[in-house]
């Protein structure tokens, strides 16, 4: 009888990991939990890891940061580890886990011993952001200004409770000293040299996601316009499942794609005006979160 891949997931009971877990249900793998009563247990967690082929860690960043020197005990009985964390997005010796960021990033994700899941902002900034940066069309130096709406599911414990309980505000900007975690990650990973401006947002929903990026074309390089700007995202994410460059629309709702792994991406457009707005639409939850944790463990895993 074939052995199944053993996942231990460290913090199974948080709204990652019961994502991941839902969906491990459809792969031929086998989920090593520990008894609840001792999930904080450090020997229960590293009797665990040593049990697993894949470790996937979707902790807070210091007890993921602990999660991982408790594997790196282990030594050649350490798991692979997937980390869901802000922890390890910009470390050097981590892959970056979004397959479709280079032609080659599957591969890498496939074989790396640790893989860092995105941030739920990033996927949509840096799928937006990255292959025109890298194409040459947006300047690595352009003033980025990113606004963004999540779902309530996105901000943690405290503020899914105020939502369920109290109805919640219908709409709040949040990260307004403008150093949110996630810019670190959008910088690097975007490949820009400016650090950008990061507006999040959450509003009264459960889940969905809205990524938007207005843009000047005239401060662009050459006489760019946005069926450009379109030609390059819909070329670099050619035949790509998860990820889809559609035409715009004349609106978009947040939650459309609540349950769902996919992302759309799309350039709005004034060829009057000299003007273009990058959206990316994708469930918080899903692409933003468990859904990008189950593509990276198939591709670790082999069950691509």
């Amino acid at each position: 009888m074939a052995h199944h891949p053993i996942i231990f997931i460290d913090g199974e009971a948080g709204t990652t990991g019961l994502g991941i877990r839902e969906r491990l249900a459809a792969l031929p793998v086998t989920l090593h939990s520990i008894d609840p009563a001792r999930r904080k247990d450090p020997a229960a967690r590293r009797d665990a890891m040593a049990a697993a082929d894949l470790a996937v860690l979707c902790l807070p960043d210091d007890a993921s940061r602990e999660a991982v020197a408790l594997a790196a005990t282990l030594g050649e009985n350490a798991p692979r580890l997937l980390d869901a964390s802000t922890a390890f997005r910009t470390d050097p010796g981590w892959v970056y886990g979004f397959p479709e960021l280079e032609a080659e990033q599957a591969n890498a994700i496939a074989t790396a011993p640790r893989v860092s899941n995105p941030g739920c902002y990033p996927t949509g900034a840096v799928g937006l952001l990255r292959p025109l940066v890298r194409a040459g069309l947006l300047p690595a130096d352009y003033p980025i200004c990113i606004n963004a709406v999540s779902g309530y599911s996105g901000g943690g414990r405290s503020m899914i409770e105020a939502h369920e309980r109290d109805g919640g505000p219908a709409f709040e900007l949040y990260g307004l000293a403008l150093e949110h975690k996630h810019v670190p990650e959008i910088h690097k990973h975007a490949t820009l040299s400016r650090r950008p401006v990061f507006v999040p947002s959450a509003g009264h929903f459960a889940q969905g996601m809205i990524v938007s990026i207005p843009l000047h074309l005239d401060d662009l390089a050459g006489h760019v316009t946005a069926e450009d700007l379109h030609a390059v995202l819909a070329t670099h994410y050619a035949g790509q499942d998860h990820v889809r460059v559609l035409s715009p629309d004349p609106t978009l709702s947040a939650e459309a794609l609540a349950g769902s792994d996919r992302m759309e991406l799309r350039v709005h457009g004034s060829p009057r005006n000299r003007q273009a707005l990058l959206t990316a639409r994708l469930d918080n939850l899903g692409k933003g979160a468990s859904g990008a944790a189950l593509q990276n463990i198939r591709l670790m895993l082999g069950l691509a």
